[in-house]
Formats: C-alpha cells, sequence, structure tokens
C-alpha cells in the first residue's frame, strides 16, 4: 500500500502547478500565444490561481512536449485532441487491466460453467 501512496504522491506533485506561462514557454520552446492557441482548443488545462494567473505543471510539460511531437509528425491540432483522449483513455483501460489483473480470481459458479459449455 505504501507503494501505491507514493506513487499518488508523485503523480499529485506532477499535476501541481507551478510555472508561469513565461517560464513553461522558456521550458518548451513554444511561444506564450501558442500556449494559450493550446488552451482555448483544450490541448492543455493549467490550474489557475485566484487571480486567474496560469500556473502549468509537470504533467502540462509532458503533455506539451507530446502535442510538439505529433505536429512535427505533421498532426493538424484537431487531430491531436483525438489522439490525446484516445491515449488518456488507453491509459485509464490499461489501469483498469492491471487492478482487475490484481485482484484474486472468484470462483465460477455453476451456472458460469454450464454457460460457457
Amino acid at each position: 500500500m505504501a507503494v501505491t501512496d507514493a506513487a499518488h504522491g508523485q503523480a499529485t506533485h506532477a499535476r501541481r502547478g507551478v510555472y508561469g506561462i513565461s517560464v513553461m514557454s522558456e521550458l518548451s520552446g513554444v511561444g506564450p500565444q501558442t500556449l494559450r492557441l493550446y488552451e482555448r482548443r483544450g490541448l492543455l488545462t493549467p490550474a489557475r490561481t485566484g487571480g486567474g494567473t496560469r500556473r502549468y505543471s509537470e504533467a502540462d510539460l509532458a503533455t506539451l512536449g507530446r502535442i510538439s511531437a505529433l505536429i512535427a509528425d505533421g498532426i493538424n491540432l484537431s487531430g491531436v485532441g483525438v489522439i490525446l483522449a484516445l491515449e488518456a483513455q488507453n491509459a485509464i483501460l490499461a489501469e483498469r487491466i492491471a487492478q482487475l489483473s490484481d485482484a484474486p480470481e472468484e470462483p465460477a459458479s455453476d451456472s458460469d460453467s454450464r454457460s460457457s459449455a
């Protein structure tokens, strides 16, 4: 259980918004106006401070790297959005499969064995 707690803590830290738009632009090499465009298109969703200032996280930086790679491969922004959504769904399904794989198997009831025969 401690491993799960540690992984959850790391995931939470990776999603905490710490970078302003200028720092994110410098770290990623993507201009501030392009970052705003990606946000308008729903590709990035930075956290906001009480005053409305964007705060980007490590997870946002990783997503931005993926967006940049897809655009470099010639994919348009609509396609990037679809790909990111499918990758997110795939990650959720993979996590669910891992959870089911770790769960102890329940014995099959008589009706289950008869219906599969």
